[in-house]
C-alpha cells in the first residue's frame, strides 16, 4: 500500500494540472443543500463528515465543487490527526475565506433587496 506524504495544514488544490477559474463574484444559488452548506460554514469550519450531515447528503465534496464553480474559494485545509487506532491521518477541513464571506454577504444583500439571484 502506498502511503501519502502530506504537509501539515496543507490546503488542497486540483491535481489535474488545469487551473480552475471561478467567477470574480459569487453568482448565488437556490440549491437547498448549497444553502445549508453555506450557512454551516459561515458558523465554523467543518470536516467532510460534518458537511455531509449539515447538507443532508453524502456528497459534500461535490457540493463544495459546485459552490467553487459558482465563485467561492472554499479551501480544504488538511490537518494531522490520530484515527481511532492512533495512526496518523490527514482529514480535510473546509472553510470560507474572508473573500468568500464578503462575496456571500454581497449576494445576500442583493438577494434581499430583489437584485440578482
Amino acid at each position: 500500500m502506498k502511503s501519502a506524504h502530506l504537509i501539515k495544514d496543507e490546503a488542497s488544490a486540483p491535481r489535474t494540472g488545469a487551473a480552475i477559474v471561478s467567477p470574480a463574484r459569487f453568482l448565488g444559488t437556490d440549491n437547498p443543500r448549497h444553502l445549508r452548506v453555506i450557512h454551516g460554514l459561515l458558523r465554523r469550519p467543518m470536516p467532510r463528515e460534518h458537511l455531509d450531515e449539515v447538507a443532508g447528503a453524502s456528497n459534500g465534496p461535490d457540493l463544495v465543487a459546485g459552490l467553487r464553480r459558482l465563485g467561492l474559494e472554499m479551501p480544504c485545509t488538511r490537518t494531522k490527526r490520530k484515527d481511532r487506532d492512533l495512526f496518523d491521518c490527514w482529514p480535510g477541513v473546509y472553510h470560507l475565506t474572508e473573500r468568500d464571506r464578503r462575496k456571500i454577504g454581497t449576494w445576500l444583500r442583493e438577494r434581499k433587496s430583489g437584485g440578482r439571484a
